[in-house]
C-alpha cells in the first residue's frame, strides 16, 4: 500500500484497532508509514454515518445557550478575551477554572483583528464561532456538511451545511479544530485551503499527533486513535510533508494535550468505551479514577506539553 500523505510505497507496519468510543468494539486495520510515520486507516467504511450517529459531541455543543444573566456573559467575555489576547488577570484566574481550548488556540494567531475573515472548517454546532461572534469578530462561517441543515443566528453567526471544497473566497484564518484527522484527502483539503487563503493568512490545525508519548506508551489502546473516525493521524513530518506539498510551512506548533490521553486509554485498555456509564466522560463519580489520580493525569499532560510530546497539537500554517 502506498501513503496517501508521502507517497511512500512498500511494506508499512499495521496495527488493528478497536472502536472504543460507543463501544462497536469492529476492528481496523491502520497502516504506519515507514517514511513519514502517519498512521492511516487501510481501507475506509463504505458507510462512516453509522460512526457519527446524532449523539456525536461535536453536534450536540448548541451555540445557543440559555441566558445566565448579565454577570454570567460579562465573565465569560472576560475569559475569552483573555483566552485570545493572553491579558488580564481576572481572565487569566477565569480561564484556569473554566477553559476554552479551541478559542485558546487563537493566541497563536498572528496579528488577529477583529475585521478578520475567519473560516471554520468541520465546525460542528458552531460553538467557538458564537463566541468569537460575541467578541466582536464580525466576519465568520462555518461549515459541515453533516449539520441538518443551514442555520443564522441571532448576533449574525451563519453556519451552513456544505462540504469545504464548495467554499470559495478569501480568508485570513482558516480553522480545522480536531477536523483534519477525519478528511478522506488531506492533501487536496490543504491545497484548496492554500487557495482560500490571503496573502498574509493562516491556517490553523489542531490534531492529535503520533510524534507523542501517549501513543508510544499506550500503542493500539490510545485513545486518540478513534477507529474508525480518525482516518489519518499525523506525526510532525507528515505535516510538514503535507504543507510543503501545496506550498505551505508550518510556522509554529503549539502542544495542547490534556488528561483525556491518559484517562481515555486506560479506560480503553480495560474495554470501557468513552460512552459507557462507568466512563469518566459520562458519569466521572462512577469511574475507575479518583479525584487524586485525575490530578496526577493533568499534571503528566501539562509536563509533556512543556517537553513537545503531548498528543495533541496546533500547527500554524502559513503560505511559503
Amino acid at each position: 500500500m502506498t501513503c496517501k500523505v508521502c507517497g511512500q510505497a512498500g511494506q508499512h507496519q499495521t496495527h488493528q484497532v478497536r472502536e472504543m468510543m460507543f463501544g462497536y468494539r469492529e476492528w481496523f486495520t491502520y497502516l504506519e508509514c515507514s517514511n513519514c510515520g502517519c498512521l492511516q486507516i487501510a481501507e475506509i467504511p463504505a458507510d462512516l454515518s453509522k460512526y457519527y450517529p446524532a449523539s456525536y459531541y461535536s453536534f450536540t455543543r448548541l451555540p445557543v445557550a440559555k441566558d445566565h444573566g448579565r454577570a454570567y456573559r460579562l465573565m465569560k467575555k472576560i475569559r475569552d478575551c483573555y483566552a485570545i489576547r493572553g491579558r488580564g488577570l481576572l481572565g487569566k484566574w477565569l480561564y484556569q477554572k473554566f477553559p476554552n481550548e479551541p478559542l485558546r488556540s487563537l493566541a497563536g494567531v498572528k496579528d488577529l483583528k477583529k475585521d478578520a475573515r475567519i473560516l471554520d472548517v468541520g465546525c460542528g454546532s458552531g460553538a467557538l464561532l458564537w463566541d468569537l461572534r460575541n467578541l466582536g469578530f464580525g466576519n465568520t462561517l462555518g461549515v459541515d456538511p453533516f449539520l441538518e441543515r443551514d442555520f443564522e443566528f441571532a448576533n449574525g453567526l451563519r453556519i451552513l451545511k456544505r462540504p469545504f471544497f464548495e467554499v470559495d473566497g478569501t480568508w485570513d484564518l482558516i480553522m480545522f479544530h480536531h477536523v483534519l484527522e477525519h478528511l478522506a484527502d488531506p492533501v487536496e483539503t490543504l491545497r484548496h485551503t492554500a487557495r482560500l487563503l490571503s496573502a498574509h493568512g493562516t491556517c490553523l490545525i489542531r490534531t492529535p499527533t503520533v510524534s507523542s508519548y501517549a501513543w508510544e506508551h499506550y500503542g493500539t489502546n490510545w485513545v486518540q486513535l478513534d477507529a474508525p473516525r480518525h482516518l489519518f493521524v499525523h506525526s510532525i513530518k507528515s505535516i510538514e510533508i503535507l504543507a510543503s506539498r501545496v506550498e505551505l510551512e508550518i510556522e509554529n506548533i503549539s502542544y495542547d494535550s490534556n488528561a483525556f490521553q491518559f484517562w481515555g486509554s486506560e479506560q480503553i485498555l480495560r474495554d470501557i468505551p468513552l460512552t459507557s456509564e462507568q466512563s469518566y466522560a459520562v458519569n466521572p463519580s462512577a469511574s475507575i479514577f479518583e479525584a487524586a489520580q485525575m490530578k496526577v493525569f493533568k499534571k503528566e499532560a501539562k509536563d509533556l506539553n512543556l517537553s513537545k510530546r503531548g498528543d495533541m497539537a496546533a500547527f500554524y500554517l502559513r503560505k511559503a
